[in-house]
């Protein structure tokens, strides 16, 4: 199964990655990961990628792309992986499909964790982490009975992240809504968008990706 997923931030694509991967026994290929691992390794795409970051400028395309080209021919990903946070953008899915059509490994579908915006603002802005046991919750959606015990302390110490603060919450979004909404149009025209209702619980998303990817592979046993 060869599937990128997307969605905007808060959409769940993160902790669907790890379900899919459990499932079906290949690697989620996170382009954040591929970076830091090639700049800790200090690589020659790492290179160029931290020469990138350092001078306050975008990784380039094809710096990114390298990477992932590396990570495929990895033996994890012999059957198939999960592609997140790439593409963001029309041409990063023109140059993928390419190197994938090249590679003789093509895309299997695309999978769209579609979700109202108003929802996804909550999600993001009322998220608070315990700095004691490290549970995230919600101001909005988890109980008060959620919110009474720490696990590691008599009370959570709960923290927001800054990048949850609404200004900054307000900008990844209208960034996913000018850049990423343009691939809807894109991989619906390639028939390989697969639109799945991300306002549900955990369970109920994955079966129904798990439906929406029928037939690309089958969960390792």
């Amino acid at each position: 199964m060869r599937i990128v997923l997307l969605g905007a931030p808060g959409s769940g694509k993160g902790t669907q990655s790890q379900r899919l991967v459990k499932a079906y026994g290949i690697p989620q290929i996170s382009t954040g990961d591929l970076l830091r691992e090639a700049v800790a390794k200090n690589t020659e795409l790492g290179r160029r990628a931290k020469a990138a970051m350092d001078a306050g400028k975008l990784v380039d395309d094809a710096t990114v792309l390298g990477m992932i080209r590396e990570r495929l021919s990895r033996p994890d990903a012999a059957t198939g992986f999960i592609l997140d946070g790439f593409p963001r953008n029309i041409p990063q899915a023109d140059a993928l499909e390419a190197m994938l059509r090249e590679l003789g490994t093509p895309l299997d579908a695309v999978v769209l964790l579609n979700l109202d915006l108003g929802i996804l603002f909550k999600r993001l802005s009322g998220r608070r982490i315990c700095e004691v046991c490290g549970q995230v919750f919600n101001t909005y959606f988890s109980t008060a009975q959620e919110l009474a015990h720490c696990a590691k302390g008599p009370e959570h110490k709960l923290i927001q992240r800054p990048d949850d603060k609404e200004d900054v919450i307000g900008k990844r979004l209208e960034v996913y809504e000018a850049q990423t909404k343009p691939l809807i149009q894109h991989y619906t025209e390639l028939k390989l968008l697969r639109v799945v209702d991300a306002d549900a619980d955990v369970e109920t998303v994955f079966n129904a990706i798990q439906r929406a990817v029928q037939g690309a592979s089958k969960p390792s046993a």
